[in-house]
């Protein structure tokens, strides 16, 4: 089978996503709606107040998503889940998703405007969520499933892929995969790390968004982090990130396992604001003389201007010159300075005159 090339452009619902198109931002709510179905319409009210694109959650059941065996035989906790009160099977199994409450949760998003999205994380869960999802988003946890992923493409959605963990070859693969099938991905860059630490930020290795457009065809790129602030954010939309994911709560005091490192509604809406001014000053890359500064290049660029009073019948050397402020559409460039040596005045010249052609003859002295 033959590899496609990634799309240029997607559309989730009616919203494009491309290089020259808005970012498109994704609220994940993940857990933090606290096992209640109100929290949860709630958020998605708060993300759309924040202006994200998309609220998202999780769909998982403890049983198929994690060893409660291969957790408990660990010598240590790990990472972030050193600090949960509960086993990592016990933490997941209270923060599963009713997925009795799929259907209200995507008429909610609907009804505030806002797009529905999850991670389904079993085949038989990726079935179930298929119609209430107008793409999907794979965790970087199962970058290297490559059977979920290939079921998933074969929906014919949109796919957004988090590579958290993983190195080009856990990624090569599992974007061919898709490719294989399905053109329309965003491949997003992504930090594993949950802790919070401000350290972290040395990791988040922001050019790998540009590596990632370079390997697979200038794919659509995107970030999937969980720091504080929104610096990196800013920092992965100027690299061309059109797709920014990061975890939402209404206060990060809330006890749970994603609160700590979420945003809440005004800290995602600053990130939001500081984005859509970004993006107006990127522009398209083309060097132009800007509407704005179509008076300031007068006041600002030296013109020819006559060093000395100057006679009439004067013959222009280079010496005559001097380049000063300010330059009108009638003065002479200073690059430009050639076309006036050898010339004769036909009028006097004050010191500081700025120099016209129509000010010269053409030098008839060895006529």
């Amino acid at each position: 089978m033959s590899t496609l090339k990634p799309s240029k452009k997607i559309f989730i619902n009616d919203r494009p996503i491309s290089l020259t198109d808005p970012v498109y931002f994704i609220a994940e709510i993940g857990s933090n709606y606290d096992q209640s179905l109100q929290r949860a319409k709630d958020l998605i009210y708060l993300a759309k107040e924040a202006g994200a694109d998309a609220a998202k959650f999780q769909h998982y059941t403890a049983d198929t998503l994690v060893s409660d065996f291969g957790f408990k035989n660990f010598s240590q906790a790990k990472s972030h889940q050193a600090n949960w009160e509960k086993s990592v099977f016990e933490t997941y199994e209270d923060a599963s998703l009713n997925r009795d409450w799929t259907f209200e949760l995507a008429e909610t998003c609907k009804d505030v405007g806002i797009d529905f999205f999850t991670s389904p994380y079993s085949i038989d869960l990726v079935d179930f969520v298929d119609e209430y999802v107008p793409a999907y988003k794979i965790g970087s946890g199962d970058i290297t499933w490559i059977e979920i992923i290939e079921h998933i493409a074969s929906k014919n959605k949109p796919i957004i892929i988090a590579t958290g963990a993983s190195d080009i070859l856990d990624v090569e693969r599992a974007v061919n995969s898709i490719l294989k099938i399905n053109s329309d991905i965003v491949l997003l860059q992504c930090n594993t790390n949950y802790t919070k630490n401000s350290e972290n930020f040395d990791s988040l290795n922001l050019h790998t968004l540009t590596i990632f457009r370079e390997k697979f065809h200038n794919i659509l790129t995107g970030l999937s982090e969980h720091m504080q602030g929104h610096i990196s954010v800013l920092g992965s939309v100027a690299l061309g990130a059109r797709v920014i994911e990061k975890h939402f709560t209404d206060s990060t005091n809330r006890k749970g396992p994603d609160h700590p490192f979420s945003m809440t509604k005004d800290d995602f809406l600053e990130m939001v604001n500081a984005c859509r001014i970004l993006e107006k000053s990127l522009g398209d890359g083309i060097k132009r003389v800007e509407n704005n500064e179509k008076e300031t290049i007068i006041v600002q660029r030296r013109s020819i201007c006559a060093k000395e009073n100057l006679p009439l019948g004067h013959i222009l050397a280079k010496e005559d010159f001097q380049m000063l402020r300010p330059c009108t559409d009638e003065n002479i460039q200073p690059y430009e300075y050639e076309i006036l040596i050898g010339k004769v005045l036909n009028k006097n010249m004050a010191k500081g005159e700025p120099f016209k052609l129509s000010f010269t003859n053409e030098n008839m002295k060895n006529d």
